[in-house]
C-alpha cells in the first residue's frame, strides 16, 4: 500500500493543529510551574512574615494602686488600674509595649 501525499489544505490543517497543541502544552507547563513557585515561596517564607521581638518594660504603679483587669486584642493591650477612687485605663502596643494612651475616670465632685 503506497501512501499518497496529502493535499495542501489537509497539510495546512495538520500544521495548524500541531502549532496550537504546542502553544497549549507550553502554557499548561508554565501555569503549573508558576503555581509550584508560588507554593514554594509561601512555604519557605511563611515563618519570616512575623518577626519575633521581645520587649521588657516596667511600669511603676503609684502607692496604693492595684491592677483591676487586663485585656488583649490584636492591636492593643489594655490595663485597668485603680488608684483610690480613680480608675485609669492604660493602652499599649502589643508588639513594642510602648504606651499608646491613658484614660482617667474620676468620680464627679
Amino acid at each position: 500500500m503506497s501512501e499518497q501525499p496529502l493535499n495542501p489544505e489537509a497539510a495546512a490543517a495538520i500544521a495548524k493543529v500541531r502549532q496550537l497543541s504546542v502553544v497549549i502544552i507550553t502554557g499548561t507547563f508554565l501555569a503549573i510551574a508558576l503555581v509550584l513557585v508560588v507554593i514554594s515561596y509561601r512555604l519557605f517564607h511563611a515563618g519570616q512574615s512575623t518577626p519575633v521581638s521581645f520587649a521588657d518594660v516596667t511600669l511603676a504603679l503609684p502607692d496604693g494602686a492595684k491592677v483591676v483587669s487586663t485585656g488583649v486584642s490584636n492591636d492593643r493591650i489594655v490595663v485597668t488600674i485603680e488608684v483610690g477612687a480613680v480608675i485609669e485605663l492604660h493602652t499599649f502596643d502589643p508588639d513594642t509595649l510602648k504606651p499608646l494612651g491613658r484614660l482617667r475616670l474620676e468620680p464627679k465632685p
